[in-house]
């Protein structure tokens, strides 16, 4: 799959703060900080990565929904049709 300019942009953004919120979290650790703070910062970068899981997962779901209907046989779009329940199970219950 490949992801829009847009979903692109927006997604290494989120992944950008992510990885700066991970970065303050290694010093919180380093400098001995109250645990009960840390584990705050990790549910938000828990939380910030799931949400870059679903708009991936939506892209996902737009492209392969758009695969299946033009898929040339049915075989083909039944396997577009598979992986789609394959990763929308993997991913929604989350």
């Amino acid at each position: 799959m490949t992801m829009d300019s847009q979903t692109t942009a927006k997604a290494l953004g989120r992944l950008r703060r992510i990885e700066g919120q991970v970065q303050g979290i290694q010093r919180m650790v380093e400098e001995d900080k109250s645990c009960v703070d840390i584990l705050l910062q990790l549910a938000a970068v828990q939380g910030a990565v799931e949400q870059v899981q679903k708009l991936l997962l939506g892209q996902h779901l737009e492209a392969c929904v758009a695969e299946a209907v033009r898929a040339p046989s049915s075989r083909d779009r039944q396997r577009k049709m598979d992986e789609l329940l394959d990763v929308f199970s993997r991913f929604s219950g989350r």
